[in-house]
């Protein structure tokens, strides 16, 4: 979508006001010939939808990748995209670079930070700590909602939120059963051992798959002994906001998508590691569970897919940026092929 740099910070505006996590990505240096301009703005979706201009058919996909990345983690990251021939050995701190190779030898300097939604928690209950715990979520700034054990579903818990359950004996298990479906980031269940015990008995009984029964922390909040309702409230914050700020309560993705999230390093390589590690990388994909590769004729990280231009050679797949490296490969795979073994 074609937009101009304050027409994405309204649409981006938009996007905040619905919840919906994304980031805004900012070129704030170009080195031409380049298709993007200095101050150029777009929005990434989690999903990898891009609203605006970053750059061309070689920065784009980048740009894309390391936003999801960004949102996934909740850390802005600095890029610097370009050939690290053209940048010499000083490359500050905290700087990620990424090669690529384009036509056109142009290079950017992109800023990606993450725009995510409040915190949102639904505590299930009405007793005293539920709404303690929900007036303490609030003034943390959190999207906190308190909802009557009897009246709850799963339709109440929403994307990315945390649940605890507070009915304390009044209708526990239908409680966890409704929120066990909703496969919320953090589920807990205030009570003892012995009583979570039972509750999580009894629906295993009633077919829940155990490594849904699994996810059910109990009792919730860290163990503070023998405390206050309020004080349980606390402790139960406390724990949410100790495994939010580790970065342990992530939306279920599929395998692979959480591998590569999780493994940031394997296309994005900082400081001198970038300069001494690009040529070090198979042009194949590191094993079959594997998202990227890199281009064995340019050095450019590209997904292993088909979007990739893919050619077998000698039982191995090779992946391409684009047709023309795709096309110098099959002219002549043995030099490339050669080359990579001698790195």
């Amino acid at each position: 979508m074609d937009m101009d740099g304050w027409e994405i910070l309204k649409q981006a505006g938009e996007l905040e006001r619905r919840g919906q996590a994304f980031a805004l990505a900012t070129v704030v240096w170009r080195q031409g010939p380049s298709s993007s301009q200095q101050g150029a703005r777009a929005i990434i979706t989690d999903e990898g939808e891009l609203q605006g201009w970053i750059g061309g058919a070689c920065a784009e996909p980048v740009v894309i990748r390391e936003a999801q990345r960004v949102i996934a983690d909740g850390t802005p990251r600095l890029l610097l995209l370009g050939s690290p021939d053209q940048f010499g050995a000083a490359i500050p701190d905290g700087i990620t670079v990424v090669p690529i190779s384009c036509q056109s030898e142009g290079a950017l300097e992109v800023y990606i930070e993450p725009v995510l939604p409040a915190p949102r928690l639904v505590v299930v209950g009405r007793s005293p700590m539920a709404r303690t715990l929900t007036g303490l979520a609030r003034q943390l700034g959190w999207d906190a909602r308190l909802v009557d054990g009897a009246g709850f579903s799963a339709a109440d818990v929403g994307d990315r939120a945390m649940v605890v359950v507070a009915t304390q004996g009044h209708g526990d298990e239908e409680a966890v059963e409704q929120a066990v479906a909703a496969r919320p980031v953090y589920l807990g269940l205030v009570g003892s051992h012995r009583r979570g015990a039972s509750v999580l008995g009894y629906l295993a009984d009633r077919g829940v798959p155990r490594e849904q029964l699994d996810r059910v922390r109990v009792p919730a909040g860290l163990d503070l002994g023998r405390t206050s309702h309020r004080e349980i409230a606390v402790a139960v914050l406390a724990e949410l906001v100790q495994l939010r700020a580790a970065g342990a309560l992530q939306a279920d993705r599929p395998a692979a998508d959480s591998e590569a999230a999780a493994d940031s390093g394997a296309a994005a390589h900082s400081g001198a590691a970038a300069h001494s590690g690009a040529a070090a990388h198979s042009g194949a994909a590191a094993d079959s569970g594997a998202a990227e590769a890199v281009d064995p004729v340019c050095g450019m990280t590209v997904t292993a897919g088909p979007a990739s231009r893919p050619v077998e050679h000698a039982g191995v797949t090779y992946y391409f940026c684009r047709a023309g490296c795709r096309r110098a490969f099959e002219q002549d795979p043995a030099a490339y092929v050669k080359r990579e073994t001698q790195c």
